[in-house]
């Protein structure tokens, strides 16, 4: 019963026994004093403003909480006690864990932060790019390389380009238990090596409500543009556009080269984009934004259906992360999905299968019911 009483003490705080009925030791008053400095700051000054106070915290936090957890009261400490200060300091900024969340506010610091922790925010941003990469890299691959193999059906092929499995289940029937050899009188390939035989354009919205969708198309664009099979490009935008195709080798130097806030004018972004597309039959269009047009909104609409209307596979992500939506343009949103070209939220680990099937030219509407996913 005591045990109880102590750990609704926890839950609640301070502000629920004024009278200190409830003694906390050890570790358990540990927790109340960390707990406390974030969650009843307005009462109590929070964590205050000098580094020591800070540091001790983010100390603490790690070593009384699971990874997760600390991301989340980082977030929070953030948000509710405007820490970002924090992060202009090199031996905060070591201290903090490092998550996407961490490297979205890195980025939308990225033109203020002072010269002595631009290098530790950098050392942040690539441990985080590197757990996606490790996390993201070969299911996003391998995602697309099947797509392709699947789409692309080559009967006449060079020796390189045989798809040896799908050529002895093809020639099975001309086996010759004689000699003990298949003799393989169609021969099946995956198309032509080096080329590109699809066209993918990620257009990212880079307004601050995007930041993370922006951390996850990054590295998962730089992952795309490795592939001989795919041409990628990547332009990000706000009110002016900006290509960063030539950064895709380096998903850190891609995202430090973003400015994460500002408005947003997607109709400028999309005139630009019609200028990348060559073949559109071929090409993957995937606007990453929450809807909100501060551009036209007439021509937007003109825009768009012309894009959709040319072949081109327009997908729109009102988020590509793995939080969810955050607050879109439903207008703008149901006028997409007036021209089949539904809206919704995606993780980045359902992503490759999105790839796969926008590859394979699949009805994205049929995707999304198979996946549980809902249009907006």
């Amino acid at each position: 019963m005591e045990e109880r009483i102590r750990k609704w003490r926890l839950i609640l705080g301070q502000k629920s026994d004024p009278e200190n009925d409830v003694d906390l030791q050890g570790t358990e008053g540990a927790l109340d004093q960390v707990l406390e400095a974030l969650y009843d700051a307005d009462r109590k000054g929070g964590l205050g403003s000098s580094s020591p106070n800070v540091n001790r915290w983010l100390g603490d936090i790690r070593k009384y909480f699971p990874k997760s957890i600390v991301q989340i009261m980082q977030k929070d400490a953030m948000n509710r006690l405007g820490m970002k200060k924090m992060l202009m300091e090199p031996e905060l900024l070591e201290a903090a864990e490092p998550d996407v969340n961490l490297v979205a506010t890195l980025l939308s610091l990225n033109k203020v932060m002072p010269a002595k922790t631009r290098e530790s925010a950098r050392a942040v941003v690539r441990k985080v790019v590197e757990e996606l990469e490790k996390r993201l890299k070969n299911p996003l691959k391998e995602a697309i390389r099947g797509a392709i193999s699947r789409s692309v059906r080559n009967r006449r092929p060079k020796p390189n380009e045989i798809d040896w499995h799908r050529t002895i289940r093809k020639n099975l029937k001309h086996y010759q238990p004689e000699h003990d050899v298949i003799i393989p009188q169609n021969l099946i390939g995956y198309g032509r090596k080096g080329q590109s035989l699809r066209h993918i354009i990620l257009l990212v919205d880079q307004s601050g409500s995007m930041a993370a969708s922006m951390v996850y198309a990054g590295v998962l664009g730089a992952v795309m543009a490795s592939l001989r099979s795919v041409k990628t490009n990547m332009v990000v935008f706000d009110t002016s556009v900006v290509d960063l195709t030539d950064e895709l080798e380096d998903p850190v130097d891609l995202l430090f080269a973003t400015q994460l806030g500002g408005g947003t004018d997607i109709n400028k972004a999309l005139k630009y984009t019609e200028g990348l597309v060559q073949n559109p039959s071929e090409t993957i269009l995937i606007l990453v934004s929450d809807l909100f047009e501060g551009g036209s909104e007439s021509e937007l609409m003109r825009r768009v259906s012309a894009i959709k209307s040319s072949g081109v596979q327009f997908i729109t992500l009102l988020a590509l992360n793995d939080e969810g939506a955050p607050s879109y343009d439903k207008s703008i949103a149901n006028q997409f999905a007036a021209m089949e070209i539904p809206s919704f939220a995606c993780t980045p680990d359902l992503f490759p299968d999105l790839m796969a099937a926008a590859i394979k030219k699949e009805d994205i509407r049929n995707w999304m019911a198979r996946n549980g996913v809902v249009a907006k």
